[in-house]
């Protein structure tokens, strides 16, 4: 199982969050078939979002991660809970796109040029939405560029997925480091000093290197505490009450045909594939 250490510098500078995400990746890939590029931003977005919704500060508060860019990937999206748990989803699975000169796969060419969308849902509050510029579609440095823009938090984040050569996912993890006010000098100059460390973040996961090996790479000259340990996994929660709450949002007289021309009413989970079926006596007092 996948899982997220989160951490503190001793002197209170800053705040660490690391992911290993392969089996999250691994299962996005399973259920939504994509492509190795599709792969590699999917399970991008899947891991940036994990570390953003550990992040989160209230039980059963959750938080949506969008892209929404001209590539060729479409929208990208994935929906964490306040443990880390997530789902995703992929517009075009199949957006296979030439690797790039170094050799890596394109995920800023797929997810193109747009906007990044943060939504963090709090219960009875006002859900917070923030907005900033797609400013590569690499994912890592578009969050980087989010916090800075919305939230002013001098943030570092790291993200990456290995594809195998059968198309499997080889190893996947991120990290965020995030500057707190009044930090030190010297520790935020020891983490920009670590931060080519973590430049090739999957390669070091598939190096079988631990959560806390990344972070001991990432703040190298830095003391620091570990406070907690969360197991994380791809976790739809789909169920046939809330599907049937889409379906009664469309128009009765669509929602009437439907049901007259098939004999039932199909719906399918975006984030996981599964299908409900509605038979029309169920929604008797809708019609």
């Amino acid at each position: 199982m996948s899982r997220i250490i989160r951490g503190v510098t001793k002197d209170g500078s800053a705040r660490f969050f690391v992911i290993e995400s392969k089996d999250i990746v691994e299962e996005g890939r399973k259920l939504h078939h994509t492509c190795p590029t599709g792969t590699a931003t999917l399970g991008r977005v899947l891991t940036g979002a994990s570390l953003l919704g550990c992040m989160l500060k209230n039980k059963g508060d959750s938080l949506t991660l969008q892209f929404r860019g001209d590539g060729k990937a479409g929208t990208v999206l994935a929906v964490s809970d306040d443990c880390g748990c997530v789902k995703g989803y992929i517009a075009h699975p199949d957006c296979d796109l030439p690797l790039k000169p170094n050799g890596k796969l394109d995920v800023g060419g797929a997810i193109g040029r747009g906007s990044l969308y943060v939504l963090k849902d709090e219960g009875e509050k006002e859900p917070y939405i923030g907005v900033s510029e797609i400013v590569s579609g690499e994912v890592a440095e578009d969050l980087t560029s989010y916090f800075a823009q919305s939230e002013q938090i001098p943030t570092l984040c790291a993200l990456g997925v290995l594809v195998d050569t059968d198309g499997s996912c080889k190893a996947a993890g991120g990290m965020i480091i995030q500057v707190l006010p009044f930090a030190a000098e010297e520790t935020v100059e020891a983490i920009e000093k670590n931060a080519s460390a973590l430049s090739g973040i999957s390669g070091l996961f598939a190096a079988g290197k631990s959560c806390e090996e990344v972070a001991a790479l990432a703040l190298s000259g830095v003391e620091y505490d570990l406070f907690d340990e969360i197991p994380v996994s791809y976790l739809c929660d789909c169920s046939k009450e809330r599907m049937a709450k889409g379906l009664a949002g469309l128009r009765k007289e669509d929602l009437a045909d439907i049901f007259d021309e098939e004999g039932k009413a199909q719906a399918v989970c975006r984030f996981c594939g599964k299908t409900y079926v509605f038979h029309k006596e169920e929604f008797k007092e809708l019609l």
